[in-house]
Order: C-alpha cells, then structure tokens, then sequence
C-alpha cells in the first residue's frame, strides 16, 4: 500500500484507483490538492483492476472480484484503525472504478461512518438499483461528487442515482458535473476534494 503525506494529519484519505491504474496516479493527483492536512494511503489492485467488467454489466459478472474488492477496503481501513487511524477520521476516495468501489462501499457494506467521502467520476456497482440505506445511517457526513456530464465510461444518470441514496441516508452531497465527454478530473473537482479535506481538519464539514 503506498503511503504519502504527513503522517501525524488529523485526517486521512484511502485513496481507490482507477481501472488499469495505481496508487501512483491517485499520489500524482492529489499534488494538485495543494497543501491538505492529510495523509494518504493508497492500495493496489491485484492486475491493475478491481472487478473484470464494466460496472454497470450484470452484476453476477463482477460479484465474485467485487466482493473481494470489498474486502480489500474493509481490510485497509482495519489496519488504518490499528493504527490509530478509526474511520470517524478518514475519507473514503475513488477516481473511475475506484469511486464506483468506493461507493458500494459505503451504500451496500453500511459498516460504520466514515468522515467524509470523495467520488471523481463513479457510482454503484451494477444495472439495477440498490436498496435504499436506512434514513439517517450517513447522517452529517460530507460527501463530494464530481464527474463529467457525457464520460465515456460512467453515465451521468449513475452519478446522480449514488448522489440520490447518499441524500436519502442523510449524507450532506455536493454534487457537479460538468459540461464535457472526456474521461478526466477536473481542476475545480480537486479544489473541492481539497477543500473538504481542510474542512474535516479543523472539525467542519462541508
């Protein structure tokens, strides 16, 4: 797992990356955060992909891989918690097929909170809807959604699904897409990203 920043922040982000990626490009974009006081922990997925098919096919078709993924963050966020990291203190964050894992995640493990969530470009795994999370199970936690409104890959409809259940559970969502068809993150999603992080530092939210 590559680790970067300071390592005595009061908040730290496990960063999800993106398929055929590493935690290198997650270490590469959050340079343009500028200074956050946070330090990053970043896992690698086994091939350089977290589930064989694109998330929105049947999702029998990723389930067995999914699950594992699954198991992964549950497993880092142990270990951050060992070390005296609990998840009342880290930020979940995922790019492409990192946030859609990082966002089942949160709306089908319903483990405990986390402080805080940043989705650039994903949503819930597979074709159909997920139930709706119990009213109030993510009450006050800030979650920041970014995208592009015609991605290649991930729909603007997904997005704005995964924003609609983190509402329902009492999520506090920032949701914007921008105009464009390029599979990319932008400036001002950074800004934001960046901004919550400083938020949480000092004991606010969004």
């Amino acid at each position: 797992m590559l680790r970067w920043g300071d390592p005595a922040a009061p908040v730290t982000v496990l960063a999800l990356h993106g398929r055929d990626r590493d935690p290198a490009d997650m270490r590469a974009t959050a340079s343009r955060f500028g200074p956050v006081p946070a330090r990053f922990a970043a896992p690698r997925a086994p091939g350089g992909s977290w589930y064989p098919k694109p998330f929105l096919e049947p999702f029998e078709e990723n389930r067995a891989a999914l699950q594992a993924a699954l198991d992964v963050v549950d497993d880092r966020l142990d270990r951050l918690a060992a070390e005296g990291h609990d998840r009342d203190r880290v930020v979940l964050w995922g790019f492409s097929q990192g946030a859609c894992l990082a966002a089942h995640h949160v709306l089908a493990r319903r483990t405990a909170p986390l402080a805080g969530l940043v989705l650039f470009t994903g949503g819930f795994v597979g074709p159909d809807p997920l139930p709706a999370p119990p009213p109030g199970s993510l009450a006050g936690t800030p979650a920041v959604l970014r995208s592009i409104a015609d991605d290649p890959w991930v729909p603007r409809r997904r997005v704005e699904q995964t924003a609609a259940l983190l509402t329902a559970a009492g999520a506090e969502v920032d949701l914007r897409i921008e105009p464009g068809d390029e599979h990319v993150i932008t400036d001002e999603a950074c800004s934001a990203a960046a901004a919550l992080l400083r938020a949480l530092a000092v004991g606010g939210g969004l």
